[in-house]
């Protein structure tokens, strides 16, 4: 509901200010006739999320998921009611002037917000607080694109670091009543409806490799530029509640000229993925939306990241395509097909989520042929990105600018859920102080059982007690107390 929520007034705002009229029926910003104001109208959204941002909460700013990872990682799962309204209100302000943003960040956010705030509400745990955050996160992600196994992979690699049924099972459910609510408000369809593509296996998996390649290269230079126009604005010698309006003049110019940067951009994304776009405009959206994007999210304005990353990496899938069909005719590659892949793999090394993405771009199309190029582009991908960032990805980099190290990948901790009984003997192993070593090394290399499978043994006297006798080289680990009888142990 949140999710159906938001599009309506994303829809709202958008109408309002691209068409003047009060109408939640979700419309592209493109198609406005505002002429020379569609450049100041994205400014006075700017200017809206920058107040809120300063007097209500600095929370809202950004795509949101980083803020979930660090509610999860570093303030016990806890996220501030006013999060949960001001970041939907605020994405919505910032999309509806044309911000180039999607809406499945701030809903992710606002989904573990309500997650949050219900294990608050109820007095839970930590790590109940967790799982309701993640729960809250995955049926958002779902109820957006009706990706409902997406959505649950998303919530595990992003935000619980782990595999658990106390997790698992809360989030298979949460995903699927969030699906079954998107089927009922927004239809039972993808969210993208995609012809039949041809993939080209086996004859075009040479070019997936080299897509592969440049979809890793694209992820780094993304995530780096982001954080690098960051970096400009936080040079500027004004008030950060000004920032976002600055970043939203320049998106207004970019969108003056090239409309489709504008807004959403699903109508867009749906072109490219059925190759309805030709060379030059698939380059000039590339370039511009991944323009109008770092310029806007890097002056710390609201709004999702996946979808614009999504249309700027299928423009360079059916980019890539399109110029390997003119170099080499005999190819025959598929635009689409190229374009799909490639929205999956860029975002995916870039978040480190690669397995959900795989796993979504394959929900959006349901075409199982994509599963083949999608894994092997997507970890081609990922390791490019793994070798240029190590330590980062575009989801962490801002909590690493914080001094907050966020380790993403899957560890059991061995020491969890390990109770005493499990690891301690309930009888003590013995032998007499008396005993020869020789004769303990024979039971020992016999096997018995009293002696082989333990890592120390006490040594008793006559009596039973533990010996007080000082051996000729103490034992590490386990030493008597002379005074108190109790045995001490020492670690190493």
């Amino acid at each position: 509901m949140i999710a159906f929520a938001l599009y309506n007034l994303i829809g709202l705002f958008t109408n309002l200010f691209f068409y003047h009229r009060w109408d939640t029926t979700f419309r592209s910003a493109r198609l406005n006739e505002l002429g020379w104001l569609v450049i100041v109208t994205p400014v006075v959204g700017g200017l809206i999320v920058g107040i809120m941002a300063k007097y209500g909460s600095p929370k809202i700013k950004g795509h949101g998921i980083p803020e979930a990872m660090e509610a999860v990682l570093f303030n016990r799962s806890r996220i501030e009611p006013r999060v949960a309204i001001l970041k939907p209100i605020s994405a919505a302000i910032a999309i509806g002037t044309g911000g180039p943003f999607g809406a499945e960040g701030p809903i992710i956010q606002t989904g573990g917000a309500i997650g949050s705030l219900v294990g608050q509400l109820f007095h839970t745990t930590a790590s109940e607080r967790k799982v309701l955050l993640a729960c809250g996160a995955a049926a958002g992600m779902s109820a957006t694109f009706n990706t409902p196994i997406a959505g649950v992979i998303l919530a595990i690699e992003l935000l619980l670091f782990e595999f658990k049924s106390r997790s698992f099972i809360p989030l298979v459910i949460a995903s699927t009543l969030a699906t079954a609510v998107h089927m009922q408000t927004l239809g039972a369809g993808p969210m993208f409806t995609v012809a039949p593509m041809d993939f080209g296996i086996p004859r075009a998996l040479p070019f997936y490799l080299i897509l592969g390649g440049l979809c890793g290269l694209a992820a780094v230079g993304f995530s780096k530029l982001l954080y690098w126009v960051e970096d400009q604005f936080e040079k500027l010698p004004v008030d950060t509640l000004w920032w976002p309006a600055i970043g939203a003049l320049g998106l207004g110019v970019i969108g003056y000229f090239v409309p489709r940067v504008l807004g959403v951009g699903y109508d867009t994304i749906g072109d490219i993925l059925n190759a309805q776009l030709a060379l030059k405009l698939l380059l000039v959206v590339m370039i511009a939306k991944s323009a109008a994007l770092v310029i806007s999210l890097g002056s710390g304005t609201s709004g999702g990241l996946l979808a614009p990353m999504f249309m700027s990496s299928a423009a360079l899938g059916g980019v890539f395509a399109m110029l390997v069909n003119r170099l080499f005719p005999a190819a025959h590659l598929a635009a689409g097909a190229f374009a799909l892949v490639a929205m999956g793999a860029v975002f995916g090394a870039a978040s480190r989520a690669t397995f959900a993405f795989i796993i979504f771009a394959f929900e959006i199309t349901r075409d199982y042929n994509a599963v083949l190029p999608l894994m092997l582009v997507s970890v081609i991908a990922d390791g490019i990105a793994m070798l240029f960032m190590p330590t980062s990805s575009i989801m962490t980099e801002k909590l690493a600018r914080r001094g907050l190290r966020i380790f993403q990948d899957y560890e059991t901790d061995v020491l969890q859920q390990v109770v005493v009984a499990e690891t301690m003997d309930r009888e003590v192993p013995t032998i007499p102080s008396t005993m020869r070593v020789s004769e303990l090394a024979e039971r020992i290399a016999r096997h018995d059982p009293t002696v082989s499978h333990h890592q120390g043994l006490f040594l008793v006297d006559a009596q039973g007690g533990l010996s007080t006798r000082k051996p000729a080289r103490p034992s590490p680990c386990l030493r008597p107390d002379r005074e108190s009888r109790w045995l001490r142990i020492r670690m190493n």
